[in-house]
């Protein structure tokens, strides 16, 4: 029901403060203070309004009759490193400016230009040219909805464009699925929901490329198979995976073409030998396939797949905007989708007998994670992953009637680190978004096999095993969270953990994890003691688990230094003592990456409907196609997933134009 709200109502926080930066969807505005008609340009008081970006940005700004004197930005929901950290500029450039007409902030551009439409709606109320609807919300009460939903009714378009693929998302997959077209001549278009192109994964997994042949690195290809299916509990699709393990070297070789062609100087490290490998007594049977591909950062792979889309094609990338259905004709065959500019919100149809959809997962979707994912969400303390993949790809296609993989897959890295007391999963902010507390993407030291005790103050696993088992063992720990300790010279232990893919990043440079160590104690997310005792206090401990946490450590050091964990089985190359000052904690949760639970595909990347026949006509790769992995992320396997998505995007070209190999 619609109701004025307070000031104070719009600026409750749910979990963690807006610092004067925050987000939203709904039009809203606070109660005028002074509602008195003036001569000036506006009527004087405080309006708010919200926008789009990655979450909900939300824009509170208080009027005089002749400018803004005030201006609050709630981005609560934007990415802590990029959108929030645009605060200050934007808020200057609107109090400067006296105008929605501000410069994008470099790297924030998603954020500025939603501070940007919020930010007009706010002075069109102001000015009275707005009708204003106040929706009466409680942050504090979670609504969830049908993740699915209703197919949207087909809007008025005012644009038609008629191509004969249309290909939905420019990041890794769709991107590397347009490079191919333009390389077969292929007559395509494409759209983006964001103003750029997707963020570039810098290395990716495949098998028998040239740099494997050059170091006479082999795989058995057989055991290879046996080991995905095992890690997906038998839930996968050989066919999917057949698929990317018969031509990922094909994909590598055009991979060279592009830095060969656009980054000459660009180096590919390749990753093989003992570095892809756990020390011996480790290993319990895991297959460590690692053939990644790692090349530099000079130029972004994807703004080189663009570059070629430009230049041996004519096809269009429709950037800021959105796909809205996918359409079909009478007879029920595919035939475009309706898209709308999310800046101008006008709707345009694209007619196409081909739509690929390579519009990534779904993990910036709170309804889908918790109703299709709730176990990987309440472990989860903080994001990775890109906001806008919120699933509409995987929903668009479900809606003309595609299959749903039914096992979840998350990319769940235990590396999300919060202050003490937070919860792993989702929390509701001062705007009314639900996303994960932490303020961090990623701790890279949070990997490192040192011990971890729950709230309790008690060990309760073996710490030495894939990203996601850290993770997963704390479900059934209070608020889903661990502490992680380690003594003074941790960073002479990490090089014999020799853990592997970007977690090895510590022990090539474990000064740099100080540094950042050293800047999160600061914070307040991490803190160092001289004593076992103290570090407990700092950490949070109180009474019994405080007595818990100095006799779990106790314990852990005895067993370290013998040599032998009789308590979990942990390796021993894997265990450490606690016996040199200062000692380090942390608490921690899962950094969530992406979701791999997508829409069912066969080996040509066709989609697949409820009965596993072919969608003629529509085709999804990357984080929105399902098949390659069930249960998790093969972790063990770094570059499988990226690798898997620039594969596909490769072979869905092909079998478009026609092409079997």
């Amino acid at each position: 029901m619609s109701k004025n709200i307070s000031r104070r109502d719009f600026l409750k926080t749910a979990g963690f403060t807006a610092a004067s930066v925050a987000v939203g969807g709904l039009l809203s505005a606070c109660s005028n203070e002074n509602s008195s008609s003036t001569t000036g340009i506006y009527t004087p008081g405080t309006y708010t309004a919200t926008a789009k970006g990655m979450g909900t940005v939300k824009a509170t700004l208080t009027f005089d009759s002749d400018k803004i004197t005030d201006v609050v930005l709630d981005l609560s929901a934007e990415t802590p490193s990029i959108g929030q950290a645009a605060a200050e500029d934007l808020i200057a450039q609107i109090l400067e400016k006296q105008s929605d007409e501000i410069d994008a902030v470099a790297s924030a551009t998603v954020t500025s230009n939603a501070v940007s439409k919020a930010v007009k709606n706010c002075i069109a109320q102001a000015k009275g040219e707005a009708t204003v609807t106040v929706i009466d919300q409680d942050p504090n009460t979670k609504v969830v909805t049908d993740w699915l939903g209703k197919e949207p009714e087909t809007p008025e378009v005012s644009q038609t464009i008629e191509t004969d693929t249309v290909i939905v998302g420019a990041g890794n997959g769709g991107l590397m699925c347009g490079a191919y077209a333009a390389k077969l001549n292929l007559k395509f278009a494409m759209i983006e929901t964001l103003p750029t192109n997707g963020d570039t994964r810098h290395w990716y997994g495949a098998i028998g490329s040239k740099h494997a042949k050059a170091a006479g690195v082999t795989v058995d290809v057989n055991r290879l198979k046996r080991e995905v299916s095992r890690y997906a509990s038998g839930k996968n699709s050989k066919e999917v995976l057949n698929t990317w393990i018969n031509e990922s070297a094909q994909m590598s070789d055009f991979i060279d073409e592009l830095y060969a062609e656009y980054c000459p100087e660009s180096v590919c490290t390749f990753t093989s030998g003992e570095e892809a490998f756990w020390p011996e007594d480790c290993r319990d049977g895991y297959m460590f396939p690692e053939q990644e591909h790692v090349w530099g950062r000079e130029m972004a792979r994807n703004d080189m797949l663009a570059q070629y889309i430009h230049d041996h094609s004519d096809a269009e990338i429709y950037y800021n905007t959105d796909l809205i259905k996918i359409e079909r004709d009478e007879n029920g065959k595919i035939c475009g989708i309706i898209a709308q500019n999310n800046q101008t919100e006008e709707y345009m149809r694209i007619k196409a007998s081909n739509v690929v959809i390579a519009t990534g997962g779904y993990p910036g979707n709170p309804d889908m994670m918790e109703q299709l994912d709730p176990l990987g969400t309440s472990v989860t303390t903080a994001c990775s992953y890109a906001p806008q993949d919120t699933g509409m790809g995987i929903k668009a296609a479900c809606w003309v009637g595609a299959k749903l993989q039914e096992e979840p897959a998350p990319m769940l890295f235990d590396r999300g680190i919060v202050a003490p007391g937070v919860d792993a999963g989702l929390v509701t902010t001062s705007t009314g978004d639900r996303v994960f507390p932490g303020t961090v993407r990623q701790f890279n030291l949070g990997t490192q096999p040192f011990l971890k005790v729950n709230r309790n103050g008690l060990r309760f696993t073996n710490e030495s095993g894939p990203y996601n088992d850290m993770s997963y063992a704390a479900a059934g720990q209070p608020g889903g969270v661990y502490a992680s300790i380690l003594a003074g010279d941790w960073a002479d232990q990490v090089g014999r953990f020799h853990t592997i893919g970007c977690s090895a990043q510590t022990r090539s440079n474990p000064q740099g994890q100080q540094k950042a160590l050293d800047g999160y104690i600061e914070s307040g997310l991490a803190f160092k003691a001289d004593t076992i005792e103290e570090l407990g206090t700092q950490l949070g401990f109180e009474n019994e688990a405080l007595e818990n946490f100095v006799a779990t450590c106790k314990r852990y050091d005895e067993l370290a230094a013998k040599g032998n964990d009789d308590d979990f089985g942990k390796p021993a190359s894997r265990l450490s003592r606690l016996n040199v000052a200062p000692y380090y904690g942390f608490w921690l949760g899962a950094s969530l990456l992406t979701t791999e639970q997508g829409i069912m595909i066969n080996g040509k990347g066709q989609a697949l409907d409820e009965n596993s026949n072919v969608i003629n006509g529509l085709y999804v790769i990357g984080d929105a196609s399902g098949g390659m992995f069930a249960n998790n992320y093969p972790c063990l396997m770094p570059g499988i997933a990226c690798g898997r998505t620039l594969t596909y995007g490769m072979k869905v070209a092909k079998v478009i134009a026609g092409i079997e190999d």
